[in-house]
């Protein structure tokens, strides 16, 4: 993937040594996926997109997301003005 690219060109000029033989050490030491594995991601990705499915109550989550976010804004409303269990 990155066979042929120079770490020196990516430093500054003044770089150190130090900085630079690290660059050069993980570049070289960098993990690479199983050839397995990259060969099942690239299928997956050319296959294109899955359909997935809509869970079954889904506005039945939509509304119950829609009503604690609105409870969790009140009762912060509500403690900002210094009513409720968490006002000062």
């Amino acid at each position: 993937m990155s066979a042929g690219r120079d770490t020196r060109a990516d430093l500054e000029p003044d770089a150190p040594q130090e900085l630079i033989r690290l660059a050069e050490r993980l570049d070289r030491e960098r993990p690479v996926p199983s050839a397995a594995f990259r060969g099942d991601l690239r299928r997956r990705l050319l296959a294109g997109r899955v359909a997935h499915r809509r869970p079954q109550r889904l506005r039945l989550l939509i509304a119950g997301y829609a009503g604690a976010g609105s409870a969790l804004l009140l009762l912060g409303a509500a403690s900002a003005a210094g009513l409720g269990p968490l006002g000062a």
